[in-house]
């Protein structure tokens, strides 16, 4: 992310609609533009990986959203070494029961336990209900109706307990109950339940009750769903939303997530697969704790869900505030080809043999590694990064490495296989940003755009501005996608308790998400991704008008497209005249269609009240034809798919 700061990124809420054409003004359009398409000359092959996703453990992406565990803090290891436990609230009163943080978990990287004394029961009994503790997972539970609940937590106590478990919603009604009667004798137990839901609630929490007076130890308590993805704990509607964006890879762990605010802080591979007790969790750079249910292995694992290739960005002995010095990198460098043969290893490696003992003997097709994020200006990062390049070139021949560094307008001085290229600006310059690659080197490694958007005051919380003017942006890379491999849009995931980072690609709470425009526009593009892009020209007027051609197929009935996508940035209807020379079949009208992303105000946004303002409306295309002309309507995005 652009800068990393957290007070900058709260600029993004604050914007004027005013200043942004309350209306659009529609005029009479004259047909002073002309697209000529050339179908039989100068025709290219994208690359299969042009369009992918990125995603970063930020706005509660991943914690709260895409990972399905509903319990929040469920280690109680978010308060340090504090006494607190947030968002756990105790049940009862001061006379009844008394909770605090004890070090004497069972487990040795997580020694954060709850303590819970209870007073009440035997000669004064416990109120109605019992008292004890709850959690309301991330801004509450869904639950829902006729749905089972798998509830695991581990509890020590000297003798005889009956905790009662339930799902309860804002008004204290019962969702769910089951009463477990379990004999402690004073060591470690392993409880696991499951619940099913009597009524639905999304605000739900869990609560653990007891009208037995004792003192109870309790931790690592876990609530999930019974339908995750192909039981892989990766929230079905929330997944799906990115499956249907096709992507080619997966970007991921971030983003800032990678570096940490400090080196203790950053993402450490190691930390985070094996039993989901055993991850000590870490503070996360966006502000929250991370308890690393999502860890290495799921990363891998929602990537091969997807049907995409995994890119690990690891940390390059940076983070934001501290670095290693080159002499001292070896340790990092070691870590992250361990990592690599955890991904790509066989099973009888040191380290994808630990991967085959997780139920995954299969490696994953890790073919890219990003050393780093956003550190070409750290005093250390080349010196780090020629240490990195090396051992892996050694070890992994085919692996492409990709730099931190721009090579879009001048050359790297260090070897490497693909640059990033990030950028976060207005719309007037996302638009503007179109041509950028166009003088490019084509001698130089090949660009990895693997963050972009539209922010604050053009964004709002995702406009139709902000999607009209990154969908010009990738028209240009299309247009340069002889030297542009892939590209991925930034932040994916925004859970709406938590607004870290706006906009975002995709909004959600606990049972509701839907796609902003920019969401919308990458489904313009996703069959980009290994078509042939062909050579036209644009004869306009105006210099709000950008476009492209490809030739695609439909995977489904193996048909053939010629796609012409337009953007007009402008403020008035253009008519657009498309002449398609050399193209050999006839065009088909039946099956011919117009998609067109447009809205009545620029600034217009989706939500959870209208999740479908702004989103692309498909037709049939009449008069489909060799030549044709269209109406492109002000800050519109319209893409034409003429069956061949």
């Amino acid at each position: 992310m652009a800068s990393c700061s957290l007070r900058a990124l709260f600029d993004v809420m604050v914007y004027s609609i005013v200043i942004h054409f309350l209306a659009f003004q529609h005029f009479c359009a004259d047909a002073n533009s002309t697209l000529v398409v050339n179908a039989s000359n100068n025709a290219r092959n994208i690359s299969n990986t042009f369009h992918g996703v990125f995603f970063e453990e930020i706005n509660h992406a991943g914690a709260g959203g895409l990972w399905a565990e509903l319990v929040s803090n469920r280690g109680f290891e978010a308060g340090g070494q504090s006494n607190i436990f947030d968002p756990w609230t105790i049940i009862g009163n001061e006379s009844s029961i008394s909770v605090s943080i004890s070090r004497s978990s069972c487990f040795e990287r997580n020694k954060a336990a709850l303590l819970m004394e209870v007073y009440c029961g035997g000669h004064k009994p416990c109120p109605f209900g019992g008292v004890g503790i709850s959690n309301p997972g991330y801004w509450g539970m869904n639950i829902e109706q006729g749905k089972w609940y798998k509830v695991v937590y581990h509890v020590k106590s000297e003798g005889m307990f009956d905790f009662q478990l339930s799902f309860s919603g804002v008004d204290v009604k019962k969702v769910s109950s089951n009463i477990l009667h379990v004999y402690g004798h004073g060591k470690w137990k392993k409880v696991e339940t499951i619940l099913e839901a009597k009524a639905t609630n999304h605000i739900s929490s869990i609560q653990i009750t007891t009208t037995r007076k004792g003192s109870y130890l309790l931790d690592q308590v876990s609530v999930m769903p019974p339908d995750t993805y192909m039981g892989h704990g990766f929230r079905k509607d929330l997944f799906q939303m990115v499956a249907d964006l096709n992507p080619k890879f997966l970007r991921f762990p971030g983003g800032c997530y990678v570096e940490g605010d400090y080196l203790k802080d950053q993402f450490q591979w190691k930390d985070t697969f094996g039993p989901w007790e055993e991850r000590p969790g870490h503070y996360d750079t966006w502000g929250y704790w991370s308890d690393d249910g999502f860890g290495f292995l799921e990363y891998l694992q929602l990537a091969e869900d997807l049907g995409a290739m995994p890119i690990w960005v690891f940390n390059a002995g940076i983070s934001l505030h501290d670095e290693v010095n080159t002499s001292a990198i070896a340790p990092y460098v070691q870590d992250a080809l361990d990592g690599i043969q955890f991904a790509r290893g066989s099973s009888s490696s040191p380290w994808g043999s630990a991967r085959a003992a997780l139920g995954h003997p299969k490696p994953f097709d890790l073919r890219y590694v990003a050393v780093g994020n956003e550190n070409c200006d750290q005093a250390s990062y080349e010196g780090n990064y020629l240490y990195f390049y090396e051992a892996i070139r050694s070890a992994y021949p085919d692996i492409q490495i990709i730099s931190n560094c721009d090579a879009s307008n001048s050359p790297l001085s260090h070897p490497s296989d693909l640059f990033d290229f990030h950028i976060y600006t207005d719309s007037n310059n996302m638009f503007s940003k179109s041509t950028h690659f166009d003088h490019t080197s084509r001698l130089g490694p090949k660009a990895f755009v693997s963050e972009y958007a539209v922010w604050k005051t053009d964004a709002g919380n995702g406009s139709l501005l902000a999607a009209v003017s990154e969908a010009a942006f990738l028209i240009g890379l299309e247009k340069n996608s002889d030297i542009v491999e892939m590209v991925s849009y930034a932040p994916l995931f925004l859970n709406i308790n938590d607004r870290r980072w706006v906009p975002d690609a995709i909004v959600f709470d606990s049972y509701q998400v839907y796609g902003t425009p920019s969401y919308w526009v990458q489904k313009l593009f996703i069959e980009s991704s290994g078509a042939t892009f062909l050579d036209s020209t644009l004869d306009t007027k105006s210099d709000k008008l950008i476009a492209s051609a490809i030739i695609w197929q439909n995977s489904t009935d193996k048909q053939n497209y010629l796609r012409i996508k337009v953007v007009n940035f402008g403020t008035t209807t253009e008519s657009l005249t498309i002449l398609i020379n050399g193209l050999n079949l006839n065009v088909k009208q039946y099956g011919s269609t117009k998609t067109v992303l447009a809205s009545n105000n620029v600034m217009d946004e989706n939500s959870f009240l209208e999740p479908n303002k702004v989103v692309p409306q498909t037709s049939s295309l009449v008069n489909a034809d060799k030549d044709l002309n269209v109406i492109l309507s002000p800050y519109s995005v319209t893409s034409l798919d003429l069956l061949i």
